[in-house]
C-alpha cells in the first residue's frame, strides 16, 4: 500500500473531512479570508450605490430622460437579481474561490467601462455587467467564511462584520462619487474599478478553494429561465412607472410569470438545480429570503433615491447628500458590528422586525422635510434608520446561512441577495413612480417616505409570523 504524501512544510492548510461529505481544506488563516471577502464585498457595494448622488450630474451627462433614469439605477441590480442564484450554485459545484475571483476581476473591468459609456443604455449595459460581477462576490463571500469560521461565536462574528462592510460600502460609495464628482463624475467609477482590481490581486494567496459538488449536468435551462424571468420582470417594474397598462409591461409581466413557472418545473427535474425548492419548506429560509426581499423594496429603495429628491427640493449639492448618506450609512455600519451581541438574547428573526420596525419609524419623522427646506430635519430619521439597517445587515447574511445545509451555503447566500436586490430593484421602480407622479417633487417625497415605512411594517409581520413549527 503506498504511503501517503505528507504535506509541505510550513503548510497553512488543514484538511477537514467527515464521512459522506466532499473533502475540502479549510484555510489556517481565516482573518485574511474574512479581510478579503469584506474588502471585495464593500467594493461591490460601493460601486451600487455611488449613482445615488451623482445619477443628476450623470443623467445630464448622457442626456438621459427623467423617466429613463430608473435604468441608471436599476441597472446594477438587475444584473444581481439574474445572476446571484447561478453564481452561488456554480460556486458550490466548480470552486468557490473561482468564481469569487472571476467576480472580482469582472468588477473591476466592467467599472471601468462604465465610465467609458457615452449614452443611456451603454451605461445601463455596463451597470448590469457590474451586476453580475457583483454577484459572484456576493454568492460567494458567505461560503467562503462558512468553510472558514466552523459553526459558532466566530461565524457570529464573521457575517457580522461582513454584514457591517454592506453598510460600509453603501456609505463610502455615495461619497467617494459625490467627492470626485466634482471634477467628474466618470473618475468616480474608474477609481472603484481599480479598487476592485486591487482586491483580486491578494484572492490567490489569501483564499483557499472550496466545493461541494452533488455531481450531475450543470442546470443550463435553470439558469436561462430564471435569468430571462427576472430580467423581464426588473424591466416591466422599470418601464410601468409611465404606465401600467401600456402594453409593452403587460408583455413583459406576462412573459415574468410564464418564465418563472418553467424554472419551478426545470427545478424539479434537474439533478443539480440552482435552487432546491426543498428550502422553501423551511421557516428560516423563508423568513431570511423574505427580510432580504423588503430591506431592497423598502429600505434600499428609498435610500437609493432620497439623495436624488433631496437634491431637487433642498438644492443640496451632490457632497452633501453624500454626506448625509454617509451618516445613515455609519450608524448602520457601527450597529452591524455590535449587534453580534444580541445573539442569544434576541433570535436573528427578531431582530429583523426590530430593524423593520425602526426603519417605519425612522422615516415618518421624514415628512414634511422637503417642504420645510431644511435637511436638519432628516437626520434623526437617517440616525434611527441606520440603526435599523444595520440590524438588518448584520442578521440577514447569518440567517442565511444557517437556514441552509453548511454545503449549500452559497445556494443560500445567493438566494437571499437574489431576493434583496429583485426588492431593491422593483422598490427603486416604485419610489420613483410615486415620487413623480404628481409633479411636485416636495409632495412626492413624502408619498415615497409612507410607502417605505408601510412596506417596512408588512415586513416586521412577516418575518414574526414565519417561526419553525413544534411538533
Amino acid at each position: 500500500m503506498p504511503r501517503p504524501t505528507p504535506a509541505p512544510p510550513h503548510s497553512t492548510l488543514r484538511t477537514s473531512h467527515t464521512p459522506g461529505a466532499p473533502r475540502t481544506l479549510r484555510p489556517h488563516h481565516p482573518v485574511a479570508t474574512l479581510a478579503v471577502t469584506s474588502s471585495a464585498t464593500a467594493v461591490a457595494l460601493m460601486t451600487y450605490s455611488a449613482p445615488a448622488v451623482i445619477l443628476p450630474d450623470t443623467a445630464a451627462s448622457l442626456g438621459t430622460s427623467l423617466s429613463a433614469q430608473a435604468w441608471l439605477l436599476n441597472g446594477t441590480p438587475l444584473g444581481l437579481a439574474a445572476f446571484l442564484l447561478v453564481a452561488g450554485s456554480l460556486a458550490d459545484d466548480h470552486g468557490r474561490r473561482r468564481i469569487f475571483l472571476a467576480g472580482t476581476i469582472g468588477l473591476g473591468l466592467t467599472t471601468a467601462l462604465g465610465a467609458l459609456a457615452t449614452s443611456t443604455w451603454l451605461f445601463t449595459l455596463a451597470r448590469v455587467a457590474q451586476g453580475a460581477a457583483s454577484a459572484a462576490i456576493l454568492a460567494t463571500s458567505l461560503g467562503l467564511l462558512v468553510q472558514a469560521f466552523p459553526a459558532g461565536p466566530g461565524r457570529v462574528r464573521a457575517t457580522g462584520i461582513w454584514g457591517a462592510c454592506v453598510s460600509a460600502g453603501i456609505a463610502v460609495g455615495p461619497l467617494i462619487a459625490g467627492g470626485i464628482a466634482t471634477v467628474d463624475w466618470r473618475w468616480a467609477y474608474a477609481v472603484m474599478g481599480l479598487a476592485s482590481l486591487v482586491v483580486a490581486a491578494f484572492v490567490p494567496r489569501t483564499l483557499t478553494e472550496s466545493r461541494a459538488p452533488r455531481g450531475g449536468r450543470p442546470d443550463l435551462a435553470g439558469a436561462l429561465t430564471l435569468g430571462l424571468a427576472l430580467i423581464a420582470l426588473v424591466a416591466a417594474l422599470t418601464l410601468g412607472r409611465d404606465g401600467w397598462l401600456r402594453t409593452p409591461v403587460g408583455a413583459l409581466l406576462a412573459a415574468a410569470l410564464v418564465l418563472t413557472t418553467a424554472f419551478v418545473l426545470v427545478e424539479r427535474r434537474a439533478a443539480a438545480p440552482l435552487l432546491d425548492l426543498g428550502l422553501l419548506r423551511r421557516a428560516p429560509f423563508l423568513a431570511a429570503t423574505a427580510g432580504a426581499l423588503f430591506t431592497g423594496f423598502s429600505v434600499i429603495a428609498l435610500l437609493s433615491y432620497l439623495p436624488t429628491l433631496l437634491q431637487h427640493t433642498l438644492g443640496l449639492s451632490a457632497m452633501n447628500a453624500a454626506w448625509l448618506i454617509f451618516l445613515w450609512s455609519g450608524v448602520s455600519f457601527a450597529v452591524a458590528l455590535q449587534a453580534r451581541r444580541l445573539i442569544g438574547r434576541v433570535s436573528a428573526r427578531h431582530q429583523l422586525a426590530l430593524g423593520f420596525a425602526l426603519h417605519a419609524v425612522a422615516v415618518l419623522t421624514m415628512l414634511g422635510a422637503a417642504s420645510a427646506g431644511s435637511w436638519l430635519r432628516v437626520l434623526p430619521g437617517l440616525v434611527v434608520s441606520g440603526a435599523g439597517s444595520g440590524l438588518l445587515n448584520a442578521a440577514l447574511p447569518l440567517l442565511a446561512v444557517e437556514s441552509v445545509p453548511s454545503e449549500r451555503a452559497a445556494m443560500g447566500s445567493g438566494a437571499n441577495n437574489t431576493a434583496r436586490y429583485i426588492g431593491s430593484a422593483a422598490g427603486v421602480a416604485l419610489m420613483i413612480a410615486v415620487s413623480t407622479s404628481s409633479g411636485d417633487l416636495e409632495r412626492g417625497t413624502d408619498v415615497a417616505v409612507v410607502v417605505s415605512a408601510g412596506l417596512a411594517v408588512l415586513a416586521a409581520v412577516s418575518v414574526l409570523l414565519l417561526r419553525e413549527r413544534r411538533n
